[in-house]
């Protein structure tokens, strides 16, 4: 330990926080690592009151000790931003998982802290500047490949201001501890620049021109998400849903098919069957874009509910700026968070143990301005090379019970700007995205044209409207016309809104097949369909519903599709089967 650095005393334990007396100066949310025998614990400072301090302890806390030395290192918790983070599966607080089960064994050793980017490995390194050029943070010095992208090694972005280039490596193989620039400021202060750069995670990374307005669609090929309730390139959304409504499943197939470059999953308190799930399942699956494995533009913070609560907070920050770090390449990112309503779990435990004033169902008072922080680092933003990157981000709310209505998922609605509200009779319907069409909603616009969808929706809520008042007063209850509505709804969720994940064809449809097959559901919604009774109007729908379905599992504008559309097209102009 040296002689400079700043220690203090533990005074009090509390579960996972830990009271600290000090006598220099302490910094709010700094690192600090209190000292149990021969194990360092990395904590944080959450909050410091004269002279003393309150530390959440991202380890479990037992054999802490009154008289404990606590040592701080004046750093805010960071995460290393470089090449080599691809592939890679970190817990909370960046460690490799992969590396520490083969050093310490499937058992993580308490204290136990790894490196999250591989020292040693070389990198082909290709310089984008040239000695004397003016730049500023974030902009490019050279490039790496990295999997199947193009690494920038960018300005680091804790420097201000214009810095000039004095030197720079010619091209070849490096370690990202090699310096590989040397910058010099207007006053002649000189800065070092390697591959790897350090930045904190609750501090979003600005180092661009402008943020824009999330306008265009981000296509994730799941039909009911693109048409009804779509969400924007740069935008935020979330997905609550009881136990069992199938979040996980969602999530799995937008990460497989949206049109992105980069997805992040932020495994976040979780139980830890399904992040297992998670780890087995995502080395195997095919990315449909390279035909390469799909870990390759992945990256997994996995952090499960058997690990300390405070480390949930920290998964979700890491997520969030290792998303912010590959949109300054000018890459789209998807940031999937499963689930925030662990992380305010965990706020809430904190908030208990700091003895502050609670607010609805004892949740922080700051619940909602934290949800807030998290989701507003989402957007598309105009580099400074004239270049476009964005983070979208998604997550998914657990409340207890499948109510809507709890602080969690109020407080998210309030910011997201599509909301995929899961239903638990849709689920146990076997209706697949089991999001429910009539609850949720977006204000992003879709590749639909607008009056078609509002078609769309607008048939739906009238079928909804008649088969509830048939449960009442029974089919001979309603008319005809109003039968044939019930139908049409029926009929558009069943082949349109719902798809089959086991089928290849249908489990993704492209924007350009979504937009052909949705001009013909509309011209079936618009028909006037002529019946001598309700018998015969649902035998025609039941053998339309059969050849559509038919229809979705045949590729696109091949001959079979195309046979099959005509014969569609035949059966509604005759309007019998």
């Amino acid at each position: 330990m040296s002689e400079h650095t700043r220690t203090g005393q533990v005074v009090g334990v509390n579960g996972n926080m830990v009271g600290v007396e000090f006598a220099q100066s302490v910094m709010q949310n700094e690192v600090a690592y209190v000292r149990v025998g021969e194990e360092h614990l990395k904590s944080e400072v959450i909050r410091v009151r004269g002279k003393r301090a309150e530390l959440q302890v991202f380890e479990d806390t037992s054999g802490i000790q009154i008289g404990n030395t606590v040592e701080f290192t004046g750093q805010l918790l960071s995460v290393e931003l470089g090449p080599g983070l691809l592939g890679q599966i970190f817990d909370g607080l960046q460690n490799p998982l992969p590396q520490l089960a083969r050093q310490y064994g499937f058992f993580l050793k308490r204290g136990a802290y790894l490196k999250a980017l591989d020292e040693q490995q070389k990198w082909e390194f290709t310089p984008t500047v040239r000695v004397g050029e003016k730049v500023r943070a974030g902009d490019k010095l050279g490039t790496v490949p990295e999997k199947i992208f193009e690494h920038r090694i960018m300005v680091p972005f804790a420097l201000h201001g214009e810095w000039e280039v004095t030197e720079i490596v010619p091209k070849g193989s490096y370690a990202i501890r090699t310096t590989v620039a040397k910058l010099k400021d207007a006053a002649g202060k000189v800065h070092e620049v390697s591959m790897v750069q350090n930045w904190p995670v609750k501090v979003a990374i600005k180092a661009y021109s402008q943020k824009l307005k999330p306008t265009q669609p981000l296509v994730t090929k799941l039909r009911i998400i693109d048409t009804l309730v779509p969400v924007a390139v740069g935008g935020t959304f979330c997905t609550p849903g009881p136990f069992g409504a199938g979040k996980t499943v969602l999530q799995h197939l937008l990460s497989r098919h949206a049109e992105v470059d980069i997805v992040i999953v932020a495994a976040c308190g979780e139980r830890a069957g399904e992040v297992v799930e998670i780890l087995e399942e995502f080395p195997h699956l095919v990315d449909p874009r390279t035909g390469k494995t799909l870990m390759e533009r992945t990256i997994i913070i996995c952090n499960t509910s058997s690990m300390p609560v405070a480390a949930r907070e920290s998964s979700v920050y890491t997520g969030v700026t290792l998303a912010e770090y590959y949109r300054q390449m000018g890459l789209n990112v998807l940031l999937l968070a499963d689930s925030t309503s662990r992380w305010a779990q965990a706020m809430r435990e904190m908030s208990g143990r700091l003895e502050e004033i609670p607010g609805e169902e004892a949740f922080p008072a700051y619940l909602e301005s934290r949800i807030a922080n998290f989701y507003e680092r989402a957007g598309l933003v105009r580099l400074r090379d004239g270049g476009v990157g964005s983070v979208t981000i998604g997550g998914a709310v657990s409340p207890a019970g499948g109510n809507f209505e709890e602080p969690v998922t109020q407080a998210t609605l309030k910011v997201v700007g599509a909301f995929h509200g899961l239903s638990r009779d849709r689920a146990n319907a076997r209706k697949y995205p089991s999001i429910d069409p009539l609850d949720s909603w977006s204000k992003y616009t879709s590749f639909i044209e607008p009056e078609h969808v509002r078609k769309g929706a607008a048939i739906l809520k009238k079928s909804n409207g008649v088969n509830q008042m048939m449960k009442v007063v029974g089919e001979e209850g309603v008319s005809i016309q109003e039968f044939i509505d019930y139908l049409k709804g029926d009929f558009f969720d069943a082949v349109y809104l719902q798809q089959n994940a086991f089928d290849k064809t249908d489990e993704a449809t492209a924007a350009d097949r979504q937009q052909h097959v949705y001009r013909l559901m509309t011209e079936i919604i618009d028909r006037e369909f002529q019946f001598e009774n309700k018998d015969a109007a649902r035998r025609f729908f039941q053998q339309l519903r059969q050849s559509f379905v038919n229809w979705n599992s045949a590729a696109f504008q091949s001959e079979d599709f195309k046979r099959k559309e005509q014969d569609i097209r035949h059966q509604i102009s005759n309007g019998k089967v």
